[in-house]
């Protein structure tokens, strides 16, 4: 009796501390978050070191194939649907249109020995826990350039069957804000599940001196993330509710930046995908970047890098003031136009022998969209796609998570969220509503 008593009360005892248990547990659970969120370098005690190594070893190989085949002239229907599969001694690793992902390295200036050696490097890959709430694995080369990042098999699929329009928007607007994807595969672990992950290159590169990350959609429910502490090396991506009040200031590569934002949304739109995010980034530039003197040969290499970031021959007769966008209309050298059919190295294609043909009965302001687009002035950067200067920030831009698409499901969780978000905006709308909705975010955020 005097036990069960003593049982009692202490029953009794705990459910009147469980309140205050349950509070520490939370703000102990918290504390734990802000932990594990940032970069963390895969060692040989972590999770992952051993899947790493894997994929490692697996791109190594990979990339190799690429280096000892000839490049082709063409990519043919049959190279958007190969899959190679590479044998080792404890997976096996398939990697799908090999010669597409190539040809696309190549068109942003990237030798095959230089991905090779930034993905196989033998210093070990990092691991990035954001506040996300996709439940994909991120991992990061060691020198931060590439993004790894685990999909499902409905994403890859959605993928490659859009890979071909994916490239040609690639190709008709070189400077795009896409992500650019790089690679996609798949490793198989005996008795365990598949993988597939896809290799990006990073927008935010390089991070050295980057003073706060955004991940922008352009509404308002759960658009507002808590800020590391002072001082905390924590790095966390905030969100939309955190930028009010601030400003992309641009002036004169503002239009630049508004009409590429349109198209590429627009572009996705058609692709009827919604939930994509606007990454954006952005670092104090220094005195002598905001006041450059430019040589000859400095505004050759970033025209080069602006006409065509491949090899091809350039034209020093384009170069405009650096980052601006002229107002009157833009006329190329006389030797890139045969009629009205615009020429590879006038569109920076570098998708060899894939001619951007816009034939003689080409729309005129088509035309005149695609000469506007593709003059803007890189920086002399390895990521100069993502890269717009204002006249005191360094701005990192891209467009990221494209595979959600607009399924009976994302109507169904339309209709739900309406309901319990009356007036109020959220991220599950229409692809038509979602394109126009970031549009007019980036509108009312730049200057």
């Amino acid at each position: 009796m005097e036990m069960s008593a003593a049982t009692g009360d202490l029953e009794m005892s705990g459910r009147r501390q469980r309140p205050s248990t349950v509070k520490r547990r939370r703000w102990g659970g918290l504390r734990q978050q802000w932990k594990l969120l940032g970069l963390f370098e895969i060692d040989q005690q972590h999770e992952f070191y051993s899947l790493t190594c894997m994929m490692k070893e697996g791109l190594a190989a990979a990339t190799q194939s690429t280096i000892d085949t000839a490049p082709t002239n063409e990519l043919s229907d049959d190279d958007f649907r190969l899959e190679v599969t590479q044998i080792h001694k404890d997976f096996t690793m398939e990697t799908f249109a090999g010669p597409v992902f190539a040809s696309l390295r190549s068109s942003l200036g990237m030798t095959e020995q230089e991905y090779q050696q930034s993905l196989c490097s033998e210093n070990c890959y990092l691991q990035f826990i954001s506040n996300s709430k996709s439940k994909a694995d991120f991992f990061l080369t060691n020198d931060k350039r590439f993004f790894l990042k685990t999909q499902n098999k409905r994403e890859i699929k959605f993928l490659l069957a859009n890979l071909k329009i994916y490239m040609e928007h690639l190709r008709k607007y070189p400077h795009s804000l896409l992500v650019k994807f790089l690679g996609v595969h798949r490793i198989k672990i005996p008795h365990k599940r598949k993988k597939y992950f896809i290799v990006m290159q990073s927008v935010f590169y390089p991070d050295d001196r980057i003073s706060a990350r955004y991940d922008i959609k352009g509404c308002e429910v759960s658009r507002w993330t808590e800020p590391a502490p002072e001082g905390s090396q924590i790095i966390v991506v905030l969100k939309d509710l955190n930028f009010e009040g601030q400003y992309i200031t641009l002036d004169r590569q503002r239009p630049w930046l508004l009409r590429q934002v349109e198209i590429d949304t627009d572009f996705l739109r058609r692709l009827n995908v919604l939930d994509y995010s606007l990454l954006l980034a952005h670092q104090p530039l220094h005195h002598d970047e905001r006041h450059q003197s430019l040589s000859f040969a400095t505004l050759i290499m970033r025209t080069k890098k602006s006409v065509n970031p491949g090899s091809s021959p350039i034209h020093a007769g384009i170069v405009v003031v650096p980052g601006a966008v002229p107002e009157d209309d833009f006329t190329l050298p006389s030797s890139d136009v045969d009629g009205s059919c615009l020429k590879p190295s006038q569109a920076g294609d570098a998708f060899s022998g894939n001619t951007l043909q816009t034939g003689s009965g080409c729309d005129a302001a088509e035309l005149q969209d695609f000469r506007a687009q593709n003059r803007r002035l890189l920086p002399n950067l390895k990521n100069p796609l993502h890269v717009i200067d204002g006249p005191e920030q360094r701005y990192f831009i891209g467009i990221i998570d494209i595979f959600t698409v607009y399924s009976f499901k994302k109507r169904l969780e339309h209709l739900w969220k309406r309901l319990r978000h009356p007036g109020r905006s959220f991220s599950t709308v229409s692809p038509q509503t979602y394109c126009l909705r970031l549009c007019h975010w980036v509108q009312d955020h730049t200057k």
